[in-house]
């Protein structure tokens, strides 16, 4: 316990760090995902390419590597910003691909029919979308979106190799300090440990609520 409540500050700092990350790069990864999705099922052609190369290339591309190309690439061309504010990008971006290709599965789920009569009453491609199809297909994606979302809490990790503050970042200064490196690393686990429960907690009472019945 002395690991925990002599550097108590230190671990709040970070874990209050991983919880930015988390919600932030979240919130950029559902708009991001959402707007992918309905370009890959879009009636234009123009439309679907970029959401099918978005998806290929980031889901195909090593996260390290993305934060490489965020963190120490944008800057040579211009672009500075906090570090804190480009991992955001990195994770968020990276995550929309998969949030992408769970909508999409989502909106498959929907029979055809109902986009269809949608057409026939006069809706047009966004309004068949927001107003017919998603809603439906939302219910059936809460519990992968979930999984998605707690994946990206794990992987905001990466930060801390890039001078973002976050939770795994702390056993550096616990190493420097002297501290057992394994209660340190099992103090890092509970924290990581309290976010992904909570975000599972959370996508449970939304499958009670919303979610398909099975």
């Amino acid at each position: 316990m002395d690991v925990l409540t002599e550097n108590f500050s230190l671990y709040g700092k970070g874990f209050l760090g991983t919880v930015e990350l988390t919600v932030y790069a979240s919130a950029l990864a559902l708009v991001l995902g959402f707007l992918m999705a309905s370009f890959r099922v879009a009636p234009v052609g123009s439309f679907r390419v970029l959401g099918t190369v978005w998806v290929t290339v980031l889901r195909n591309t090593p996260l390290t590597l993305l934060f490489f190309a965020v963190l120490l690439g944008l800057p040579r061309f211009g672009l500075v910003l906090p570090f804190q504010v480009f991992a955001v990008l990195a994770l968020g971006c990276y995550t929309s691909a998969f949030i992408c290709e769970v909508l999409r599965s989502g909106i498959n789920t929907v029979p055809r029919g109902q986009g269809e009569a949608a057409r026939s009453l006069g809706m047009n491609f966004g309004q068949t979308l927001s107003t017919v199809v998603l809603p439906q297909a939302f219910r059936s994606v809460i519990p992968p979106v979930g999984s998605t979302l707690i994946a990206l809490a794990k992987n905001s990790a990466i930060a801390g190799a890039f001078s973002v503050t976050e939770l795994l970042g702390t056993y550096k200064t616990l190493n420097e300090l002297g501290y057992s490196i394994i209660w340190s690393f099992i103090w890092i686990a509970v924290g990581y440990l309290i976010i992904t429960l909570t975000i599972s907690a959370v996508f449970n009472v939304m499958e009670k609520r919303w979610g398909v019945a099975r």
